[in-house]
């Protein structure tokens, strides 16, 4: 009986099953899912943030300045700036097309253009003057549109402009004129300002659907480009020296706080 029983405990022994291997997951497969650390972008200037003399007229242009306006990370070796996800692309574009200074400068143009008669078939008087504010704030805000969500979720890239802050003013300022030709990828490498050049087509050749008298042709349109690219170089050197303007005349400023990072331990504990 003692053999028998000694025999059948073999027998369940052997055809026991043995329990699965635990796989440990490699230092490398962590850091892949993980990901690395990257700066998270400071939240949307707002015109609270500005306080002093003037705050409501220098606020106005400051915050238009600042909200597509970045520091460079020199915080952490490696670090990058987070990129814009397409909600935060489409936000930027609502608060520039829908920002008070597009109004006034629709109505300074549609004023102007109203003057010389430009689009005579918009007619005179308040109607006329009412096209043109219509054409001229549409004008403003399809380009927006192009530049700061269309274009930089096709290609990846990043609608902001990116501070240089270190270095001699020359440099500075061949910084920021370059940025028409020179922006920034999502994930913060360079690449060629497609958003710039074709947002800025998309919206001249849009506007001769709403402009009846725009003319029509390579050099009108070349003309028109022309002028939209020198406008935004002006706005790309005000954001380059912006921080340095706004203290020398005690203009209201924000000063931006070091943003902050997510820590993350490259060497996790296994269990």
């Amino acid at each position: 009986m003692v053999l028998a029983w000694a025999g059948t405990s073999c027998a369940q022994e052997t055809s026991a099953p043995k329990p699965p291997e635990q796989s440990v997951p490699s230092q490398s497969e962590t850091l892949n899912i993980v990901g690395l650390p990257c700066v998270q972008p400071l939240p949307m200037v707002k015109l609270q943030d500005y306080n002093g003399p003037l705050k409501k007229t220098v606020g106005l242009l400051a915050q238009r300045l600042e909200r597509k306006s970045v520091h460079p990370v020199h915080y952490k070796a490696g670090l990058k700036l987070c990129s814009l996800e397409l909600k935060d692309k489409f936000f930027l574009f609502v608060r520039d097309a829908f920002d008070p200074v597009i109004f006034l400068s629709s109505g300074f143009s549609a004023g102007i253009s109203q003057a010389e008669n430009n689009d005579p078939a918009f007619g005179q008087g308040a109607e006329g003057y009412g096209k043109r504010f219509g054409a001229s704030f549409t004008d403003q805000a399809t380009s927006t549109f192009f530049k700061d969500f269309a274009y930089p979720e096709i290609f990846r890239e990043d609608p902001r402009y990116y501070r240089l802050i270190h270095g001699s003013g020359g440099k500075r300022l061949v910084h920021a004129l370059e940025h028409v030709v020179v922006a920034h990828t999502d994930n913060g490498n360079r690449m060629f300002n497609f958003s710039e050049w074709l947002g800025t087509a998309s919206a001249i050749s849009l506007s001769n659907v709403y402009h009846p008298g725009n003319e029509r042709g390579f050099a009108p349109s070349a003309e028109g480009m022309g002028f939209s690219v020198l406008s935004d170089m002006g706005y790309d050197v005000l954001r380059e020296f912006w921080p340095e303007i706004a203290h020398k005349f005690k203009l209201p400023f924000r000063v931006e706080p070091e943003p902050k990072t997510e820590e993350i331990d490259l060497n996790p504990p296994i269990n």
